[in-house]
């Protein structure tokens, strides 16, 4: 997922802003969904783009699903 940002909202206000409505969306979708404590964990990866391609990102991205 890429998107822009203002400089004031911190990466983790913004994680949990999209693991919010991703949430109640998707529970609003899937009724089954409801018992569920919680639909994503606590974590997340932040990390800017910097100047490189989007093809350059994907690619690091496929990489990592390779190693270990």
């Amino acid at each position: 997922m890429y998107l822009n940002a203002l400089p004031t909202l911190s990466p983790a206000a913004i994680m949990a802003k999209i693991k919010g409505v991703t949430s109640k969306k998707l529970r609003d979708e899937f009724p089954h969904l409801q018992h569920l404590p919680s639909l994503w964990t606590c974590s997340c990866f932040v990390s800017t783009a910097g100047n490189v391609s989007s093809a350059t990102i994907k690619r690091y991205v496929e990489q990592q699903k390779t190693k270990g």
